[in-house]
């Protein structure tokens, strides 16, 4: 029986990044994927990994992420990467959320980070504000890695959103656009939906449920 459905805020709520890091690239003569390759080496322990897990500010995320980058020929100023982290809202997994509302529990799974003032500013979009506080407001709780100080894909993060949603693995539906962080998911007993387009992960979670949501 499904009870709970968990979401994964940017690249799933919203649009992913990943197509701001490209334009960036671009504008700045960088490889293609640079940003994402320098994010995907020593995943659990680099500078993107230390700062969604409160380990290091972003002061010295800046300086660490800039390190990182020098090790791929190149200098990348790792505050810059953070201000391309803003995505589009994904009005069709809002309607989504408001169709799921109170017929099932529902989380958000973030692996973010907090700003210099105290604020959560996610990593894969804009600081949630104004339409995105009405957003977050949908969901039953909200799990973040920065107050928790573990991040996604490390399977402690899913064992303890489900118990902060009181509930079993097995009775979870976790959307993501990641698959590494989906793979921990399912190994628990999740069933897991990889979201690409948005129309598509909805049919695929449609299919999941017994009541209407597109």
């Amino acid at each position: 029986m499904i009870r709970a459905v968990f979401w994964d805020f940017g690249g799933v709520i919203t649009t992913s990044p990943f197509d701001s890091f490209n334009i960036y690239e671009e504008s700045k003569n960088l490889p293609k994927d640079l940003i994402r390759t320098i994010n995907s080496t020593n995943p659990d322990n680099n500078a993107w990994a230390k700062l969604e897990r409160s380990e290091i500010d972003q002061e010295e995320f800046d300086s660490l992420f800039e390190v990182e980058s020098q090790q791929f020929g190149h200098s990348v100023p790792g505050k810059q990467v953070l201000a391309l982290l803003k995505g589009q809202i994904r009005p069709e997994m809002v309607k989504a959320l408001r169709e799921i509302k109170d017929k099932l529990i529902q989380g958000c799974l973030t692996n973010n980070i907090q700003s210099a003032k105290d604020q959560e500013l996610e990593t894969n979009n804009a600081a949630i504000s104004g339409t995105h506080q009405e957003i977050m407001g949908l969901f039953d709780f909200v799990f973040e890695s920065s107050k928790e100080n573990v991040r996604k894909p490390d399977p402690k993060f899913y064992q303890l959103a489900c118990n902060r949603g009181k509930v079993n693995p097995n009775e979870v539906i976790f959307l993501d656009d990641l698959g590494i962080n989906l793979k921990p998911a399912k190994a628990l007993g999740m069933k897991t939906i990889k979201v690409v387009r948005a129309e598509d992960a909805l049919q695929d979670l449609q299919d999941l449920l017994d009541f209407p949501i597109i």
